[in-house]
């Protein structure tokens, strides 16, 4: 009998790559090794500018974007479309059989509006990985847009849509699918303590620590919650600085970069 194919779900930064992105490359490799990927986005900046485009303004609280009408149709615009369609043809453009898909395809995420104060933000209610697993069983590289369904939209002047924080929607994908890594990459090495020192492994009391304390902060904060979201379900989590080359195969492969959460705290799965 085979043995299954192990998992890792890859939260990319907030800028859209292009085909010499490092992680284009780590993705290829990974693929070529037998596993199993699936890759989350976001396009932060993207949004940022085409929002400023429409004479609008970016307002952000604790790391996510506050986010009325307006700002909900240019979100769903550029990560639905985009955003998603960019990155989808870089990974293919370097051979990766990819497909471009979003929170709302196949029911894949649920979720709901989490503060009138935070707009037509959400958090995800539930995950169906049934459309994952059905193009990961074909052999297809799922390339995720987090735009997703609102539960509540049958109320008066709801939107069918809400925007929802990728590292959040990569988390809840890695949790519900009991990946065997989740790798979350941003543009610094790792988490940093109260000193400023990259903290190379952690447990869940830890991270939690690092929230209530104040020292995770910005944009750190969704992607510490994502974590936990994953490491408690069993998944190991690995924050790393996705710009240099290699970092994803590094952080899997050899546990040589960025912070390691898990359940346990150790290293290894």
């Amino acid at each position: 009998m085979k043995a299954p194919q192990k998992l890792v779900v890859i939260k990319l930064g907030g800028s859209v790559i292009d085909s010499n992105d490092a992680a284009v490359r780590d993705v290829l490799e990974l693929v070529r090794g037998g596993w199993r990927v699936v890759v989350v986005h976001g396009g932060g900046k993207l949004i940022t500018q085409w929002i400023a485009a429409q004479g609008l303004k970016s307002e952000f609280f604790q790391g996510e974007r506050i986010t009325d009408r307006a700002s909900l149709d240019v979100v769903t615009a550029v990560l639905g479309g985009l955003a998603n369609k960019e990155t989808t043809a870089y990974f293919r453009a370097a051979g990766v059989n990819a497909v471009g898909i979003s929170g709302i395809d196949g029911g894949l995420i649920k979720g709901k509006m989490r503060d009138g104060n935070m707009g037509y933000i959400g958090d995800v209610l539930q995950v169906n990985p049934s459309v994952l697993n059905t193009l990961l069983q074909a052999d297809f590289v799922p390339v995720v847009s987090p735009v997703s369904a609102n539960s509540n939209s049958n109320t008066a002047d709801a939107p069918l849509l809400l925007n929802i924080n990728g590292d959040a929607v990569a988390g809840e994908i890695a949790a519900a699918m009991q990946a065997d890594f989740f790798v979350l990459l941003t543009d610094v090495n790792g988490l940093k303590d109260a000193e400023g020192n990259t903290i190379s492994h952690l447990g869940v009391k830890q991270a939690q620590a690092l929230l209530s304390s104040g020292v995770a902060f910005g944009g750190m904060i969704p992607k510490l919650r994502a974590c936990l979201r994953a490491a408690n379900a069993g998944v190991v989590c690995r924050i790393v600085d996705g710009r240099s080359n290699g970092a994803i195969l590094c952080t899997i492969e050899n546990d040589i970069q960025g912070s390691t959460i898990s359940a346990s705290g150790s290293s290894t799965k």
